[in-house]
Parts: structure tokens; C-alpha cells; sequence
């Protein structure tokens, strides 16, 4: 169970080789929001205990960080974030709590995209990224606690074998999708890696964050745009404020094709490949 506010309680009964602090207790992990803290679940499962700082549906990029946060992660082993400048705000965080653990930047090794020559950092939304994510943070759980090996690396594979059927089985819903109808519109550049991975054309009013400003010469271009390339859906996004999405769809008559799951876990997608299956199942089905 991932919490948002606090370490659970737990120990581990271990042989009396293991490390010191893994007897006595379980990894204790934070982080930077829920998709991580779910990567973080499903490979160290009992031996670590997960918080994430951004709770279901929260917006990472305008998140502001407590007192309590910051104590929070001053206590932990591990702090693991996205990088690629997603979490703008961890540098203060880590300052603020005097932070003196392993930081795990789950993101590295991945081919990053740029858009309008900035780094885009939801590598997430292409399954293959997220298996290097897994790996990246297997083997830093293994580097924390050794005695977990073995337990790291099978739950390891089982995810990635998992999330390579995840990927098979995205392609294959959205291969029904005509290519005309590949088209749609998000409210922030959320999805920028699962339109290369899928095949769909993403636009968006609002830049790589959503604190960016949606100006009114970039709603009168998206809107030309959606009218003259005839988009075929808009989309709201679970963390993000719905009244622009709603905007774009009453000037252009565009429908709107559902909610998807763009920077965070929510109701309906509580894991990583639930959220990726609800969002390949929502595309196709208002595409289609």
C-alpha cells in the first residue's frame, strides 16, 4: 500500500548475516509521486515501506511541499524521483530536510524527447521507458539491502514480463484505430512519449507543465488547428483543471472523448498498468 503522509510500521525477520538496519526494520522509501511510489511497490513489495509526496490525482508540477514532507524525507533510506526536471521543486526539498540518503533518479538511461527544445520528462507513458525504471530501481533496493536479492530481482522480471504484455497489449487496442482518426488534444504535453510509442498525434494549449499560461493566441491556433486538421476528441486530464479542455470543446464542437491519467495515479487507475491499460482502452474506444 503506498501512503501519502507517513511510514508504515513493519519488520522483517532476517538471518543474522543481513545488514543491521535491514533486521531491524524495512527500507523506508519516499517518492516524488504516485506512479513511482506504485514502481517502488511492485518490485520491493514487504521489504520497504513506500510514501508518496504527491497524493492520487495531485499535480507534481505545482506541488508544494509541507514541513511534514520535509521531515519526512530527512527520515528516509531512499528518495526516488523522476528527474529530467519534472520535480522542479525536489533541490529546495532536499536542502530544506537536510536529506542524507541514496537519491534514485528513476529516469536514467532513458532516450529522452524534446519538445520546442526542452527536455519532456513523462518518459512514463511509454511502457519500455518504465522498464528501465523498474531496473534502475531494482538495483538500488539490492545496493540498500543486499539480503533482498533475490526477492528484488524475481519481482523484477515478473513486472517487466508483465509490462512487456502491457505494451503488446496497447499496441494492439490502438491498431484498430484508423489512421485519419490518430488526433486529439489534451490540456497539458503530457503524452508526447505514448504518441511515439502508439501512434497518436497529442496536442495541447498548455506547455510540458501545467503551470505554463495557456495565452489566447495559442487557444485561437489549437482551435484553427482542431477545426482545419478535424481532431476527433479532446481530453481531460485527472490532475489538471478541466474548464480549458471544456472551452476547446464547446468552440469547436469537438466532443469530449473522457478523462485520462497523465502525471499521477487516481479512482480507476490505483497502479502503473492500470492507468496505462484505462488510458489506451479510453483513447480507442472514443476514437474509434
Amino acid at each position: 500500500m503506498i501512503e501519502r503522509r507517513s511510514f508504515l510500521v513493519g519488520s522483517l525477520l532476517l538471518c543474522a548475516s543481513t545488514p543491521a538496519f535491514a533486521q531491524a526494520r524495512r527500507l523506508r522509501v519516499v517518492a516524488s509521486f504516485t506512479i513511482l511510489a506504485d514502481l517502488v511497490h511492485q518490485i520491493g513489495s514487504e521489504r520497504v515501506n513506500i510514501v508518496s509526496l504527491v497524493p492520487p490525482d495531485g499535480d507534481a508540477h505545482g506541488f508544494e511541499y509541507r514541513p511534514q514532507d520535509a521531515k519526512t524525507v530527512s527520515e528516509a533510506d531512499l528518495l526516488v524521483i523522476n528527474g529530467l526536471n519534472f520535480e522542479s521543486w525536489a533541490d529546495r526539498l532536499l536542502k530544506t530536510s537536510q536529506f542524507k540518503g541514496e537519491r534514485l533518479v528513476a529516469s536514467r538511461g532513458i532516450q529522452a524527447l524534446s519538445i520546442r527544445n526542452q527536455i519532456d520528462p513523462h518518459a512514463w507513458h511509454d511502457v519500455a521507458n518504465v522498464e528501465i525504471y523498474a531496473a534502475n530501481i531494482r538495483d538500488t533496493l539490492i545496493r540498500l539491502d543486499p539480503a533482498g536479492r533475490e526477492i528484488y530481482s524475481r519481482r523484477a522480471d515478473a513486472y517487466i514480463a508483465r509490462l512487456r504484455a502491457l505494451d503488446s497489449e496497447i499496441k494492439a487496442q490502438l491498431n484498430i484505430v484508423p489512421a485519419n482518426r490518430r488526433r486529439v488534444v489534451t490540456s497539458h504535453d503530457a503524452f508526447n512519449y505514448f504518441g511515439d510509442a502508439y501512434g497518436i498525434a497529442f496536442y495541447a494549449p498548455l506547455g510540458l507543465s501545467t503551470e505554463a499560461a495557456a495565452g489566447a493566441q495559442n487557444i485561437a491556433r489549437l482551435i484553427r488547428q482542431i477545426k482545419d486538421e478535424k481532431i476527433q476528441a479532446i481530453f481531460l486530464e485527472n490532475m489538471s483543471d478541466p474548464r480549458l479542455a471544456k472551452r476547446l470543446s464547446a468552440e469547436t464542437g469537438v466532443k469530449i472523448g473522457g478523462t485520462l491519467f497523465s502525471d499521477s495515479l487516481g479512482k480507476g487507475a490505483p497502479t502503473y498498468i492500470a492507468m496505462m491499460r484505462h488510458n489506451a482502452r479510453t483513447l480507442s474506444a472514443a476514437l474509434s
